[in-house]
């Protein structure tokens, strides 16, 4: 059962050949590295998970077929890390290497190299990694009587209220509010329309069109006046904006660095599926493949449990 090492960084040369069901699982690993990079996966998730499928090489063997890579030999596989290799494996761990099986074998039914993954079946445990933030109906209250204050004070500033409404009402991440400009914002169409575009290939999935509020396009027309940006709407820094959402959560009586880009996203995610928004429809506003999904969806599924018990 001993497998040779796998490069832990993603092949640049796009060399490899088509892989089918009959391939070794070594060949499967580039090629899900390369699709790792295309979702926008970090060097450190590509690097664990590159990790956690040379584990899996070393138990199954690296030559070994990718089709005999059965949901049976899959939960050998996972006693074997467990209680029988002889390495201390946490809890945490092990829920990430369940991630990874997951999301690799997801990657190539979605591929067609299999029909479905072994992997579906297989039983995640308590023990991964926390909930995300997420703000409650009276701290989005509270949050948002203190951006209206702003906003209509002697001295008046719309930008928080932009900022805080932009993101709860579509979800959009960090970089994605940098490269806002205003030819994204399709004002001729009802309701008025956010298009978030990324430039390159490996995006279809980012790609999408959001309705807007109208009414912040009246808070973005007090905005334009009050701070005349040239190019993109937020004309700063990325920490610029950090620093106008802990101002707004502190005022607000939020604990500290709760009011922040991933925590309003996550909050954008979870109102929505409260309200009844299909999931597919909810993972397109997202701007989500179908394997990233995979895991944000369970994680949505136990903050709208976590808040039902609450």
């Amino acid at each position: 059962m001993t497998a040779r090492q796998l490069p832990l960084l993603p092949t640049q040369d796009g060399s490899n050949p088509p892989i089918t069901r009959d391939s070794p699982l070594h060949a499967a690993v580039a090629p899900f590295q390369q699709y790792l990079r295309h979702q926008g996966k970090t060097q450190n998730t590509i690097i664990a998970f590159t990790a956690d499928l040379n584990l899996l090489m070393e138990y199954a063997g690296r030559e070994a077929s990718i089709k005999a890579l059965t949901a049976d030999q899959l939960n050998r596989f996972l006693v074997w890390m467990e209680r029988e290799r002889g390495v201390p494996c946490s809890r945490k761990t092990y829920a990430r290497r369940v991630t990874t099986l997951k999301v690799f074998f997801e990657y190539l039914a979605a591929v067609e190299v299999l029909h479905a993954s072994p992997a579906a079946s297989l039983v995640q445990r308590s023990g991964s990694a926390p909930l995300p933030d997420v703000l409650t109906p009276e701290q989005i209250e509270s949050v948002l009587a203190v951006t209206a204050t702003l906003r209509l004070a002697e001295k008046p500033d719309p930008r928080p209220d932009l900022l805080v409404r932009l993101l709860l009402d579509t979800g959009i991440k960090k970089g994605e509010v940098m490269a806002l400009t205003l030819a994204d914002i399709d004002r001729s169409l009802t309701p008025p329309v956010l298009k978030v575009r990324h430039p390159g290939p490996g995006n279809k999935y980012r790609d999408r069109d959001i309705p807007l509020d109208p009414d912040w396009l009246a808070v973005l027309d007090e905005y334009l006046i009050a701070y005349t940006p040239n190019e993109v709407i937020f004309d700063c820094t990325p920490r610029n904006l950090e620093y106008v959402l802990a101002d707004v959560g502190q005022a607000a009586g939020l604990d500290r660095f709760l009011l922040s880009f991933a925590a309003l996203r996550w909050t954008s995610a979870l109102r929505d599926y409260q309200r009844g928004m299909e999931p597919d429809q909810l993972r397109e506003k997202q701007g989500l493949s179908r394997i990233s999904w995979y895991e944000t969806f369970a994680k949505l599924q136990a903050l709208a449990a976590q808040v039902a018990e609450a």
